[in-house]
């Protein structure tokens, strides 16, 4: 698939590695909208970048996408604009430290929403916007953690090894028209509250021996838009081999 004048949408898409994504597909001049749900601000600022970088049209959408209306509203809103979907990146993740001494069900909740019930729910509707215009890609965010869960974050663990399960299930049922793959990442952003003895500690556990970068991750979603046609149902780990420390 090439990705010029293609319509696609990258939820999360105002900051960090959602923006990354969404100023590369616009700098192969594809249409795109971004979703967010409360950094308004940051959204109509990545507008400005994406027309600047070559989209011929950018589009942000406020939206919590861990229920069922807002993720209705949002593919009716691009059905509206744009008459199509192509290429769907489920990328809007919640990241929260939640030890298991204090674990609360809405930690669950949460992190269970956010991570995986909201892919789902786009996943569910973009699939029938893009089988009216014959088919698409749709690429899910999980994580080296969602197959060797650590401590501390047991919720977002489990709700990225649901996001495989989600991937390989999507993949079956939206087949032959719409390949559906998963980027499982390993240390690529640290938060913005790590101190660098522990992004140090974090490096150091990692075979390549060093933290990845958000163009990895971008390099990866370019590899799976337009390199190739012949995948579904694949998780692909850009982890620098944590998975296998």
């Amino acid at each position: 698939m090439t990705l010029e004048d293609r319509v696609v949408l990258v939820t999360g898409g105002a900051r960090r590695v959602g923006q990354a994504i969404a100023l590369a597909v616009a700098r192969r001049r594809a249409r795109v909208v971004i979703s967010y749900r409360t950094s308004a601000t940051e959204a109509h600022e990545t507008v400005k970048r994406l027309e600047r970088a070559g989209a011929p049209e950018a589009l942000a959408v406020q939206a919590d996408l861990a229920h069922a209306s807002n993720a209705r509203r949002l593919m009716d809103r691009i059905a509206r604009r744009f008459r199509r979907l192509d290429v769907l990146v489920n990328s809007a993740a919640t990241f929260d430290r939640t030890p298991y001494q204090t674990l609360a069900e809405r930690d669950w909740d949460h992190a269970l929403n956010t991570n995986l019930k909201g892919p789902f729910l786009c996943a569910l509707y973009a699939s029938r916007l893009m089988r009216r215009g014959g088919g698409g890609k749709i690429i899910n965010f999980a994580d080296w953690a969602g197959v060797r869960p650590y401590r501390d974050y047991l919720p977002y663990c489990v709700s990225k090894a649901g996001v495989i399960g989600l991937t390989k299930a999507l993949a079956k049922e939206l087949a032959p028209s719409i390949q559906v793959v998963a980027i499982a990442p390993g240390p690529i952003l640290p938060p913005p509250n790590m101190s660098a003895s522990a992004r140090a500690r974090v490096a150091a556990r990692v075979p390549l021996k060093r933290w990845g970068s958000p163009q990895d991750i971008v390099n990866t979603v370019l590899f799976l838009i337009e390199g190739t046609d012949f995948m579904t149902g694949s998780v692909v780990f850009v982890d620098g081999g944590q998975l296998i420390a």
